[in-house]
């Protein structure tokens, strides 16, 4: 049987994902990490189609917004409109500040909306709190196969 992932990174900058993964890894004993680059590797994760697939959706979702082959927001539409990811909990984590993007991941159900910090520090520290509540705090509902 296949380990549940606690986090599915959704992040096509590689320094980005690299700064998330080490605040993660640093502050949480997260060991069931998986990073994916655009769109449609997360859609393909999420629905098993990807090698090395997960049997069970994870724990959260860290989803950034401007990706390539399919858009953040659309990966969000297609979690939501899924029936065995409807329920998972998914945190924009995006270096917009635009309105209209904050208004539209909420709509399509974003469960939080955090724009990185450009400080190294400080996103270090962003990344971990996040990491530390959805990983520990948040009571997820359950998710059936």
């Amino acid at each position: 049987m296949k380990t549940q992932i606690e986090i599915l990174l959704v992040e096509d900058n590689p320094q980005d994902a690299e700064l998330a993964i080490r605040a993660l890894r640093k502050c949480l004993p997260v060991s069931h990490l998986t990073h994916v680059c655009d769109g449609r590797e997360a859609l393909d994760f999420l629905h098993g189609s990807a090698a090395g697939e997960a049997c069970k959706p994870p724990k959260v979702v860290l989803l950034d917004l401007k990706l390539p082959k399919v858009s953040g927001l659309e990966v969000l539409r297609e979690i939501r409109a899924n029936e065995r990811t409807e329920l998972l909990p998914v945190v924009v984590l995006t270096s917009s500040r635009e309105d209209c993007d904050v208004a539209e991941a909420y709509r399509l159900g974003a469960n939080s909306f955090i724009v990185k910090p450009v400080d190294f520090e400080n996103f270090l520290e962003v990344v971990s709190h996040m990491g530390s509540y959805w990983i520990h705090l948040n009571q997820a509902p359950l998710i059936k196969l």
